[in-house]
């Protein structure tokens, strides 16, 4: 056990649009958590500073306790500081990187008891759905898959070069509400449409031709119910395809929207941020990548959110 580390969590991007509850992505964008012995108490910087508990009903403290629960151990006195570069309540996979962080920042602690695989497995259980933690542990682009109570993933190839346009509102849209605006029963024509489309979609970033992602981006489960919580979401998805952008979706439950391309970043941003001040909503635009790596301890030196 080191008597002091840190960890960095990257920010999780789910459902690509067709995809719902079935693939996310790692995007370059972190959490920091630092672990340390001494009297129990968290500190909170950046992104849900005076919002988030500092108490034992903090996310990352309530993982942390939860391994050691797991793995029958009794939870040990530590200090620990977050440092919040992930928007909250925005489908950046805010609450997943929490989990993830403390489930990771534990099993360092407990002399690394448990495999990659074991604290997946732990954090798709925690969660109820593994398309953000499985990216917010392995890097990539996951696709996770249950049988039965087992969690089964697989990692999607996708081309080095592509960049991700992430317009990021400064509304929130709550998980709860993203969620329960959705319908139980949908028609199996629906189903079709995203079942053919998810397909195109995996097959498009395997082999590298992302002129087809305009079409496997589009969805009929999730996003069109999602519109009346975040009614500019089909101007601002607009925007980017005008603007030449392959695809884009709703990031999760919202608010962010993400565009994928290879040129022109800012200039799809720009049409993105533009489409959204038209119907009242301002936000901002952050540039970014997909990341191949997941949760990690840092090296020294390794900037904790960069």
């Amino acid at each position: 056990m080191t008597s002091e580390y840190t960890i960095k969590i990257p920010a999780t991007s789910a459902n690509l649009g067709s995809g719902f509850d079935s693939i996310g992505l790692a995007i370059d964008l972190w959490n920091s958590v630092t672990v340390k012995n001494g009297p129990f108490q968290i500190k909170l910087n950046g992104f849900g500073e005076g919002e988030l508990p500092l108490d034992q009903n903090n996310l990352v403290y309530k993982s942390f306790s939860r391994l050691f629960h797991e793995i029958g151990e009794t939870i040990p006195q530590v200090s620990i500081e977050c440092e919040n570069q992930i928007p909250i309540s925005r489908g950046l996979g805010s609450s997943s990187a929490a989990l993830v962080g403390g489930l990771y920042a534990a099993n360092i602690f407990a002399g690394n008891p448990l495999s990659k695989f074991d604290l997946l497995n732990l954090a798709a259980q925690m969660e109820g759905h593994p398309d953000n933690v499985a990216p917010a542990i392995l890097g990539g682009i996951q696709i996770g898959v249950y049988d039965d109570q087992n969690l089964i993933t697989s990692s999607v190839n996708y081309p080095p070069n592509i960049s991700l346009v992430l317009y990021i509102p400064d509304s929130i849209m709550p998980t709860d509400n993203a969620r329960n605006i959705l319908e139980d029963q949908v028609s199996r024509k629906d189903v079709i449409f995203n079942l053919s489309r998810f397909g195109m979609l995996v097959n498009s970033l395997s082999n590298g031709d992302l002129s087809n992602l305009k079409f496997a981006t589009q969805d009929l489960l999730h996003q069109p119910q999602r519109q009346q919580l975040f009614f500019p979401m089909k101007n601002i998805i607009k925007g980017a395809l005008d603007a030449g952008a392959y695809g884009a979706f709703l990031s999760g439950a919202g608010s962010t929207i993400i565009a994928i391309t290879d040129s022109r970043e800012y200039t799809i941003g720009y049409e993105m941020a533009d489409a959204a001040m038209k119907s009242g909503i301002e936000g901002n635009i952050v540039v970014s990548t997909i990341v191949n790596q997941g949760v990690h301890l840092i090296d020294q030196g390794e900037n904790k959110c960069q």
